[in-house]
């Protein structure tokens, strides 16, 4: 039983995190990378989300472009828009800054720049069109991809904690370093058989190798510009992989 509550506690704790959905209390909270493996879980509930707005949408006779919005903007209210947040910082710390602790600064400014804000446009235009085509020519298949894409592209974020230092020394990307590999792994595992279930083969391979190529070249491009990782890292690799994954499903 006490193994059991750990593991719920686990899931709780990563849907507080990477979600704004209401998710209870927590009197003694479990270490932050003790939930990594939990990430997908909580993609489930976002992309679920999601996938009954767009499902709901299309069934009352939504024009399909218009549902791709609604379940689009279901994602982003669900999340907070956190992993947004993130990817607006790295770009704008990432492409602003001269030097690794300018690079910081930036990312820590709550303000966006251009940087920023063209990287929402593209993220959040990208995502819009593949999932309106999805839902055009594959309408019952749309809300399942939805909730797959979700999954995946969360579980290389215990991969992240787990081989790129902390960036800082503080924020979310110190306090949950520490994970272990048998996490990470689970998460993967929790991940890849929500892809098997609910994606065709071989779109479901296609679907994994995109995301994790793009967030392995990001995870380059952090350790080579600032050291390693952070909070705002983790949310953009995220949304990289999330644009991948749509790119491979919706060709």
């Amino acid at each position: 039983m006490t193994t059991l509550r750990a593991r719920v506690a686990e899931v709780q704790l990563a849907v507080m995190l990477l979600t704004r959905l209401p998710a209870g209390h927590m009197a003694a909270a479990p270490p932050i990378g003790a939930a990594v493996w939990a990430f997908p879980l909580a993609g489930v509930l976002v992309g679920g989300i999601a996938a009954a707005v767009l499902a709901g949408a299309l069934a009352v006779g939504i024009a399909p472009v218009l549902a791709a919005g609604l379940a689009l903007a279901a994602s982003v209210l669900a999340t907070g828009g956190l992993h947004e947040d993130g990817l607006a910082d790295c770009a704008d710390g990432f492409g602003g800054g001269r030097d690794r602790a300018r690079k910081l600064e930036i990312m820590r400014d709550s303000r966006i720049g251009s940087y920023g804000g063209l990287a929402l446009i593209l993220s959040l235009g990208l995502r819009w069109q593949a999932l309106a085509l999805l839902a055009t020519h594959q309408p019952a298949f749309a809300p399942t991809a939805i909730i797959a894409l979700a999954m995946a592209s969360r579980a290389g974020l215990g991969f992240a904690l787990l081989w790129m230092p902390a960036a800082r020394d503080d924020g979310m990307g110190k306090s949950a370093a520490g994970t272990s590999f048998a996490r990470a792994m689970a998460g993967l595992a929790v991940a890849s058989l929500g892809l098997v279930i609910l994606l065709p083969w071989p779109a479901a391979l296609w679907v994994l190798v995109a995301m994790a190529a793009a967030q392995l070249i990001f995870a380059r491009i952090a350790l080579r510009l600032i050291g390693g990782q952070s909070g705002d890292v983790l949310g953009a690799m995220q949304q990289l992989a999330e644009i991948a994954g749509w790119l491979a499903i919706a060709r």
